[in-house]
């Protein structure tokens, strides 16, 4: 591809402004967290970005002006890209790894967990309680960005993430990998002390708006709910994948 100097190549921030500069960093392998198109952007170049968006399985987010205005850049000719700063890892080698350094795979999933303060805070008391990797879907997801490593105090960074196009497919792939898949829900009966949490497993956590997806739900072995005492519903996202993890450390330290 020929590559164009001048204004349209730019970088701040984990930002890429334009569309020759963001395909380069595409083919590059970088990790494109969200890739904003301005509406109505048309032509050639335009066609060769949908065609290798397509081909690295990006999702397109097309938006009006003003939107890459607030970003930041006159110069960005309709398309600006977010590159992650974390390397995301394969959930079908991740697991394999894990199994052959002898140990008992923990993994945490997040359903449509969009708020990058929780999705921070939760990747940081998963690498401080044992998760081996955190699965999220690549669409309805936290951006895994800047701010998101701040609030993890860089446990993302550490702590592999696996963006998954289809969860439910990673959960079927985790079952039949031999791990149990437990969903954290109000809906349970049950609490985390009646769960064996010394076995492989991976427990899910859903969104605060509306909790797990039912068809999530269907597929996981067992469910469990916090206790609560309180006249509150509910705890925060980040704060009960605290509670859940420590019950699981708890039992595989005893």
């Amino acid at each position: 591809m020929k590559r164009n100097s001048g204004t349209e190549k730019k970088t701040s921030n984990l930002r890429i402004f334009g569309i020759r500069a963001v395909m380069e960093a595409i083919e590059s392998g970088k990790e494109i967290d969200s890739l904003y198109v301005q509406k109505g952007t048309a032509g050639s170049l335009y066609r060769d970005l949908r065609k290798i968006a397509s081909e690295y399985d990006l999702t397109i987010q097309t938006v009006p002006p003003e939107k890459l205005r607030y970003l930041g850049d006159k110069n960005h000719q309709g398309v600006v890209a977010f590159i992650s700063p974390v390397e995301f890892h394969k959930l079908e080698q991740l697991i394999p790894a894990i199994y052959e350094r002898g140990e008992v795979p923990l993994i945490l999933i997040l359903d449509r967990i969009t708020d990058v303060r929780n999705f921070g805070a939760i990747s940081r008391s998963a690498e401080c309680l044992g998760v081996h990797g955190i699965v999220i879907p690549r669409k309805g997801a936290a951006q895994v960005n800047a701010d998101a490593v701040k609030t993890s105090a860089g446990a993302l960074l550490s702590i592999p993430v696996c963006r998954e196009r289809n969860l439910k497919n990673s959960i079927v792939f985790l079952r039949e990998s031999g791990l149990q898949v437990v969903a954290c829900t109000e809906k349970s009966q049950n609490y985390p002390s009646a769960m064996d949490f010394t076995a492989p497993t991976a427990i899910i956590l859903g969104s605060e708006e509306d909790g797990i997806s039912g068809e999530y739900l269907k597929l996981a072995d067992d469910a469990v709910k916090i206790p609560m005492k309180g006249t509150i519903a509910s705890l925060n996202v980040a704060v009960a994948a605290g509670v859940i993890l420590y019950e699981t450390i708890r039992q595989r330290l005893i």
